[in-house]
């Protein structure tokens, strides 16, 4: 006996749905963060400068789009090995 244990086909698909849940929760929380928390220390942030201008500004211009972009790419990498893992990849 190997003690490897058989998973049925509905508890793989409850496992995979809330590996996928987890973490579309976790990305929710990062994406929360970085849109809501900085607007509240905006008076502070803008004390300090980089090239010219307001780190306020640089967060909300540039640096919230390129964490919601880098959260995109996370998620499609990590539903692919989720996928993987699975066996719900398409073939």
């Amino acid at each position: 006996m190997s003690g490897a244990r058989v998973y049925s086909k509905q508890e793989k698909l409850e496992a995979y749905w809330k590996a996928n849940n987890r973490l579309i929760i976790t990305l929710l929380a990062i994406w929360f963060v970085v849109s809501y928390i900085p607007p509240l220390f905006i008076n502070q942030l803008n004390q300090i400068v980089i090239a010219g201008f307001p780190l306020g500004y640089y967060m909300g211009s540039q640096g919230s789009l390129i964490t919601f972009v880098v959260l995109i790419f996370y998620y499609a990498f990590r539903m692919n090995k989720l996928d993987a893992q699975f066996g719900a990849r398409d073939k």
